[in-house]
């Protein structure tokens, strides 16, 4: 196996992942957060998030080499933002520890709650459509993968990004219909990505003449 083959595997494997922890997570701590005393369900959905965290990181760090070859600039900033995100996710892991040790009828429960409520916002959703922006642009650009799948993550961070904002203004709820619905090609994006970077990686660009004359003008010097 190549490195470039095995780059694609792991940040497939760290892709899926993230849908792996992400859904049994929110499952687990939401009875805790509704107010009911569930410190048990809650402690397990947060080793879901928090390993959550750490395959956001993940899937950064194992595409960077490929990603940097069509876009430095675009590269690092999908590092920085799926960066981001695992700290935003985190910080909402922190309020939810906070209350299962104070329990939900805490005075400071109603604000840890809020909390973890903006840090779900902010990471799943605002950091979400930067991300897909940024690595589906590159996607799309260096045609590492049908291009079907990176239009889909490019259509999907716009939807997703203007129903974070309405959010934020009051217009309807993160989990609402409209919330969920913008959600979708996200969703379908990252795991589409994941599936196909396991099962078939990537397909790196060939240098450009450029690049080529440059790297042989060393050997061409030294006869």
């Amino acid at each position: 196996m190549t490195t470039d083959r095995r780059l694609a595997l792991w940040a497939g494997i760290f892709y899926l992942a993230t849908f792996i922890t992400s859904f049994p997570a929110l499952a687990l701590k939401t009875p805790l957060l509704a107010g009911e005393t569930e410190p048990g369900l809650a402690a397990w959905g947060l080793v879901f998030e928090i390993t959550l965290a750490f395959t956001c990181v993940g899937t950064a760090i194992a595409i960077l080499p490929l990603a940097r070859r069509v876009s430095e600039t675009l590269a690092v900033g999908f590092v920085v933002s799926r960066t981001m995100e695992a700290g935003v996710i985190l910080t909402g892991v922190a309020a939810v520890l906070a209350l299962i040790t104070l329990g939900p009828t805490s005075a400071i429960a109603p604000a840890l709650v809020e909390l973890h409520d903006a840090a779900f916002l902010l990471g799943p959703a605002f950091m979400s459509s930067i991300n897909a922006f940024l690595l589906g642009t590159i996607m799309l650009r260096g045609r590492l993968v049908p291009r079907i799948i990176p239009i889909i993550g490019l259509i999907g961070a716009p939807l997703l990004l203007l129903s974070s904002y309405g959010v934020v203004l009051g217009l309807w709820e993160q989990t609402g219909t409209v919330g969920a619905l913008a959600a979708v090609p996200i969703a379908l994006w990252e795991f589409s990505l994941g599936v196909w970077l396991i099962v078939k990686g990537v397909r790196m660009p060939a240098p450009t003449p450029s690049a080529a004359t440059t790297a042989s003008a060393p050997a061409t010097a030294a006869r």
